[in-house]
């Protein structure tokens, strides 16, 4: 699976519109004031309320697009939405995500912030 990671973060890079997005200074000294592991608990959160129902409410919408570091790398990872999920992640819309398949989107969305922070 990690090398699932990895290509599907080099396939992210090569997108005009995902590729813009980073980490602005407020989300990096939240990020370091709360740690990595308190924001991917708001990550598990926000997956499991926003992205893992089969049919999400405002589905499409439903991320901001900034304000956390999370929303941000769920844009700049297609994990924002279902349809995202569908086309650059293969994970089907009209279902509920599997505990792995929400594993999944934790890991790319953790890997996104390490490389963006640093950490």
């Amino acid at each position: 699976m990690i090398d699932d990671v990895d290509r599907v973060l080099e396939r992210l890079q090569r997108s005009d519109f995902r590729r813009r997005f980073r980490l602005r200074l407020a989300e990096k000294q939240y990020l370091d004031k709360r740690g990595l592991e308190v924001i991917l608990s708001h990550g598990q959160d926000f997956i499991e309320q926003r992205l893992a129902p089969a049919e999400p409410q405002n589905d499409g919408k439903q991320t901001p697009m900034r304000n956390h570091p999370v929303f941000v790398a769920q844009h700049a990872t297609a994990t924002c939405c279902r349809g995202c999920l569908e086309k650059w992640h293969q994970i089907p819309k009209g279902r509920a995500l599997t505990a792995a398949e929400k594993d999944y989107v934790l890991e790319v969305i953790r890997r996104w912030i390490l490389a963006q922070h640093h950490l």
